[in-house]
């Protein structure tokens, strides 16, 4: 087996962006690789991926030939949410026939858009043979996983294990006009950020090096959906104007608020909780990440934006509108946070090199599709209870295999 591992990146949008520049902190892999639709942006993340030094990729229209393409031993999925399925029934499609030889595939969250379209994915990679890794990147974030490994060690080995996750992602919205969009990306914010401090949560809540799955089992989900910001006239015009007539939040709106509190019982027998909040109508200095874990005796809290470096600039200077400080950046004046190491701090860096590692190794990776699938559950969960107004049961009783969000039916209206 070779000692480095050949990553295909399937996406050339932001997230694929980010990819590249995390692999800068991974040895044991070269990205050789970009598949998009957009020639433009697949020439951007491959030229890209040179000025790192991290591969020297090939670019590809036809996610088919990019797979049969014999330097690649893996591919990361980031394409947008509604092509999803697709890209990995033909990726698989092309490992069954044997004209693609792959060890392992990983998929950017949400793993799909329903329970059923998420199942569909596990179902094809698993029937193909292959590893499989869900790319959730907060995970891996390192202020979370010293802070988790501390807790758990010195607190909960003395106290007991802690009983309340709270992780919260907050920002002023999207870069791109899919992701407002219901039927494309799945529905607003719930889909799109909740699944991020779902499983946050679940981590944090688990014993480090201990399946999350055997340790915690979902009793219920409660919560509630709102459009806060953008169904504003003022706001919902600005999309339009950005975006064009297929984003209008007049008509067909998405949620830019979620609260979600999912209620486990753990291996302790012990009713624990997780609380979490997204929203794309935060304005602050750019993308918020939060993440707290209370026990008997102890508590532990991380903020991204509590920087270890900062800057401030005057009203006398006039700066172009960038992300150069943190992503999703609003201001370009006063004091700002700067984070030095964007994909590093938000877990990419990481992330990567643990599905490469696992991979290399032919081992599957911690965080696998299976985990995906159960974040796509919980997500289903909490947009059954925000439409019906009740908590929704979550140990079988309810029918999520079936259920589509009215936000991604184009059908549900803010109440008021």
């Amino acid at each position: 087996m070779s000692n480095r591992l050949g990553v295909a990146i399937v996406g050339s949008g932001f997230i694929a962006e980010f990819h590249v520049r995390a692999f800068r902190g991974v040895r044991d892999a070269d990205v050789v690789a970009v598949g998009g639709r957009n020639q433009e942006t697949v020439q951007r993340v491959c030229d890209l991926a040179r000025e790192l030094r991290v591969g020297d990729p090939v670019g590809y229209a036809d996610v088919r030939e990019l797979v049969r393409d014999p330097a690649v031993d893996a591919v990361w999925i980031t394409t947008p949410n509604h092509v999803r399925l697709e890209t990995v029934r033909a990726i698989t499609e092309e490992v069954r026939s044997g004209r693609a030889r792959l060890r392992g595939i990983a998929i950017e969250k949400p793993l799909g858009r329903t329970v059923a379209e998420a199942a569909e994915v596990v179902r094809l990679v698993e029937e193909a043979g292959l590893l499989h890794g869900y790319l959730e990147n907060q995970v891996f974030a390192p202020g979370v996983t010293r802070a988790h490994e501390l807790v758990w060690a010195r607190g909960a080995s003395a106290a007991g294990s802690p009983y309340l996750a709270r992780c919260a992602e907050e920002h002023s919205g999207p870069h791109r006009a899919w992701f407002w969009q219901g039927d494309k990306q799945g529905g607003g914010v719930l889909n799109d950020m909740m699944c991020h401090s779902m499983e946050a949560g679940r981590f944090l809540l688990t014993p480090p090096g201990v399946d999350m799955a055997q340790w915690l089992t979902p009793i219920s989900v409660d919560a509630t959906i709102a459009s806060l910001k953008w169904s504003r006239p003022a706001y919902a015009d600005d999309l339009v104007q950005r975006y064009g007539p297929e984003v209008d939040y007049r008509r067909s709106p998405s949620e830019d608020y979620a609260r979600a509190t999912v209620v486990y019982r753990n291996g302790d027998g012990d009713e624990v909780i997780v609380e979490g909040t997204t929203s794309w109508s935060y304005v602050g200095a750019g993308l918020r990440l939060t993440f707290e874990l209370l026990g008997p005796e102890y508590a532990m809290s991380v903020n991204s934006l509590d920087t270890e470096a900062k800057v401030f600039l005057s009203r006398e200077i006039a700066g172009k509108p960038g992300e150069d400080l943190v992503e999703k950046q609003n201001a370009e004046g006063g004091l700002m946070p700067v984070l030095p190491d964007e994909p590093g701090a938000y877990g990419y860096t990481e992330e990567n090199r643990h599905m490469v590692t696992r991979f290399l190794d032919g081992v599957p990776p911690a965080e696998s599709l299976h985990d995906g699938l159960l974040v796509t559950r919980l997500l289903m969960g909490a947009y059954r209870s925000a439409q019906e107004g009740r908590r929704v049961d979550l140990t079988g009783a309810e029918d999520l295999d079936h259920f589509t969000p009215d936000v991604a039916q184009g059908t549900w209206r803010p109440r008021g």
